[in-house]
């Protein structure tokens, strides 16, 4: 040991590792072997909390079990507490994609705790004939359990964010759609117009959208719940005692609070990664309508002159370097950014399940860095959708009122009461000359003034059943 470096020792030899440092040596080879996204595992606080909820679990079980003595298993337990309390989160370092199925991330975990649980008996980091990292911290476990089980809870954990953030937009959505129940305006499909409905209620679908997401999510993420802790290297549990999985599984189901069940074929539940695949899929369905949502926001707020100006989205920053006065939807932009991002990282998950081979996927790194990109991103863009944009939306009435008035779409709300003939032509005047449906309906005799009022009312029209203020005829 030098004054800034103790030495450690693995099978490929000696190194030199910092001496401050809780990480030791394997950890050291991985950061130099694996420096690809430059992003450490420390980036995702959902993944060390629940790789130290799970090191405690397993002293815990050991204890239990008559493995580990007491004063150890206490050390290792203080120092687990301490990192799910957000200390020594700067410690796990090596970078989230890795080869080794995620070894490099189980080593670092031992390393530290290791070494934390060291200080707290007394001892110097990398005096590890007291306590070592895999004789002691990861007694009767295996990368190939530890590292899924922490991925499913750090999963879970993350999503229950996600569904909040998700309530969160919904509300705004639905705040809107009743602020804008009485606003009339012209429905559209394949861009053609189509007939009357409020805005309210086109708001309202973005709402009921957005919760039957969270429902599908809620739904998914239950199979996650489903851990394999107790399996070992590839299902059989060697080297873990009788008695081991369920403990563990108890005490970690203790410590995170989750119903937590153990596979019924651990063998099966080590090489499969399907409760990821199902998950990410829901992720791309929510991406894929929070995006369609926010290109109708995008659409419907074009203009201020020459597009639909139906709606405004409140201006957030200037929109360009050379032209004055512009301003760009750039919230909804970035949402469908995110959005994407979501759908390409699915792809990702769906191709690192199939690689799996055999007994073991050595892939889930790459699946826990492309769920957790998807699951908190996905959850900042509700809340940046929600605060800096459609709680700060307003109508624009009366163009929204012109449209309604001047729309040849009108004629099919008619169409039963004319027939489809005389609607037609109807249509094709109103096209051909720029008048209004209503104007040509009286003219040509074919309804009575007070039953085309009666039939062209805002709640008649959009379908809503109640009052609503001003004529449209």
């Amino acid at each position: 040991m030098t004054a800034s470096h103790r030495r450690e020792h693995d099978l490929l030899g000696d190194r030199d590792v910092p001496v401050d440092a809780y990480w030791g040596i394997h950890t050291l080879r991985a950061r130099e072997n694996f420096p690809i996204t430059g992003t450490a595992i420390s980036a995702y606080p959902h993944l060390i909390n629940a790789l130290a909820a799970v090191k405690e679990a397993a002293v815990r079980a050991n204890e239990d079990l008559g493995l580990l003595a007491a004063d150890k298993a206490d050390a290792i337990a203080a120092a687990c507490r301490e990192i799910r309390d957000g200390k020594l989160h700067e410690q796990f370092v090596v970078d989230v994609i890795q080869g080794g199925a995620g070894t490099s991330t189980n080593m670092n975990a031992n390393e530290v705790i290791a070494n934390r649980a060291l200080e707290i008996l007394g001892h110097a980091k990398g005096d590890y004939r007291h306590l070592h990292p895999n004789e002691d911290v990861n007694l009767s476990q295996s990368t190939n359990d530890v590292y899924p089980t922490a991925l499913k809870v750090a999963t879970v954990s993350a999503v229950h964010g996600l569904l909040d953030a998700m309530a969160v937009l919904r509300d705004a959505f639905g705040a809107k759609a009743e602020e804008f129940r009485d606003v009339l305006k012209m429905g559209r499909t394949q861009l053609q117009d189509a007939v009357p409905m409020t805005l309210g209620q086109e708001f309202s679908t973005y709402a009921v959208m957005l919760e039957e997401d969270r429902s599908r999510l809620s739904e998914a993420v239950l199979l996650v719940h489903e851990i394999n802790l107790g399996a070992t290297a590839i299902g059989t549990g060697l080297n873990a005692p009788a008695g081991y999985a369920e403990a563990a599984r108890g005490h970690l189901a203790e410590l995170t609070g989750l119903p937590l069940v153990t596979a019924a074929n651990l063998v099966e539940a080590t090489q499969d990664c399907g409760a990821f695949v199902h998950l990410s899929g829901v992720l791309k369905r929510i991406a894929v309508k929070l995006s369609k949502s926010c290109n109708d926001l995008r659409l419907l707020s074009s203009g201020p002159r020459a597009g639909l100006a139906e709606i405004n989205l409140p201006p957030v920053q200037a929109g360009s370097s050379i032209m004055p006065g512009k301003v760009n939807p750039v919230i909804p932009e970035v949402v469908n950014q995110v959005a994407f991002e979501v759908i390409g990282n699915d792809v990702t998950i769906t191709m690192a399940a199939e690689a799996g081979q055999l007994q073991l996927n050595a892939f889930e790194p790459i699946i826990l860095h492309s769920l957790s990109e998807s699951i908190t991103h996905l959850g900042a863009a509700c809340r940046t959708l929600a605060e800096r944009c459609v709680s700060g939306i307003t109508a624009n009435t009366e163009t929204l009122r012109a449209t309604v008035e001047n729309s040849i779409g009108l004629v099919t709300a008619l169409n039963p009461h004319i027939g489809y003939t005389a609607a037609t032509g109807i249509a094709k005047e109103a096209l051909a000359t720029g008048r209004g449906v209503a104007e040509l309906v009286l003219e040509k005799g074919l309804l009575p003034a007070d039953r085309l009022a009666a039939l062209l009312l805002p709640a008649q029209l959009a379908g809503t059943g109640t009052g609503l203020a001003g004529a449209t005829t």
